[in-house]
């Protein structure tokens, strides 16, 4: 910001020659500048403030300057990315922020028997149904907490089975799975379920399901986040981009809760959210272009 510039923004609060003989400019020099027409930089750039309000509208009021950077890219709008994330800073437009200290809700069974660590922290995939993750979180309401259990394709990110209930059961984790399966048409040969030493993951239920579709089970070590990383990174951005921008940081009611999981993961995550792993792609595109690839 220019000093003619502050001086025009602190007018109404101050007077215009304090601020002048304080900035050390004079005042015919101010005034002419303030009745010079805008530059075509400036007019450039209230522009394009314009195109990235408005992309930031369009996803949720959630990006920072990478994601709105691939956003105009696409829509064919060629800028650095610096001069996005300087017009961002300058409107005060702030993409969210991740939490500090997010909760554990990792309950290990002591009496169960772990799966094999299948992964050691390698979180690669070359095809879908390589190598999903699983993992399970809580998301805060009025009511009492709401768990969810998301499975996730480390290929392309996409989080494909989820569940929701009230209570912390094998049955949240089983039900995750299944529609995991599904969405991948029935039958998953090889595919490898890595998640933490949580009861749920343990139980014989799980390790029936996983052995009636052909998955392999796998589990890190105890209470080492870093080695169920990916999907803890898929419950930062979710708590993040949604559970986080509610009122007081909660839902109102467990059904209010459901119903903005389903609507973010199925119309917004899967379908629509930049992930910088993937080139700022999302994730169905992302497994499209493969297929497509793949085809070819």
């Amino acid at each position: 910001m220019t000093r003619f510039a502050f001086i025009d923004r602190e007018k109404a609060h101050h007077d215009v020659a304090v601020l002048c003989r304080l900035l050390k400019v004079s005042r015919s020099g101010f005034y002419a500048w303030l009745s010079r027409p805008p530059s075509a930089r400036a007019v450039a750039d209230a522009v394009l403030t314009e195109q990235i309000r408005t992309a930031f509208d369009d996803n949720r009021r959630v990006y920072g300057a990478p994601r709105i950077h691939a956003e105009l890219a696409e829509a064919g709008v060629r800028v650095g990315r610096k001069r996005v994330a300087r017009l961002m800073r300058q409107a005060g437009i702030v993409g969210c922020h991740r939490r500090k200290q997010p909760l554990s809700t990792t309950r290990p069974d002591p009496k169960a028997e772990a799966a094999p660590d299948r992964v050691d922290r390698k979180f690669v995939a070359t095809a879908p149904n390589q190598l999903w993750v699983a993992d399970v979180t809580y998301v805060p309401t009025v009511q009492g907490w709401l768990y969810l259990a998301c499975v996730t394709d480390v290929f392309s990110r996409m989080v494909i089975g989820w569940s929701m209930a009230s209570r912390r059961r094998t049955d949240l984790v089983v039900d995750a799975v299944a529609m995991a399966v599904h969405r991948r048409g029935g039958h998953v040969p090889g595919v490898i379920h890595h998640s933490d030493r949580g009861g749920e993951y343990s139980s014989h239920a799980l390790e029936r399901e996983l052995r009636r579709h052909g998955a392999l089970a796998s589990m890190g070590s105890v209470a080492d986040c870093f080695d169920n990383a990916l999907a803890e990174s898929v419950f930062a951005t979710l708590e993040c981009e949604l559970f986080d921008q509610q009122p007081a940081g909660r839902f109102t009611t467990r059904r209010e809760a459901k119903l903005a999981v389903f609507d973010y993961l199925e119309t917004f995550y899967n379908p629509r959210r930049r992930h910088s792993a993937l080139g700022q792609i999302a994730p169905a595109t992302f497994e499209a272009r493969h297929t497509l690839t793949t085809a070819a």
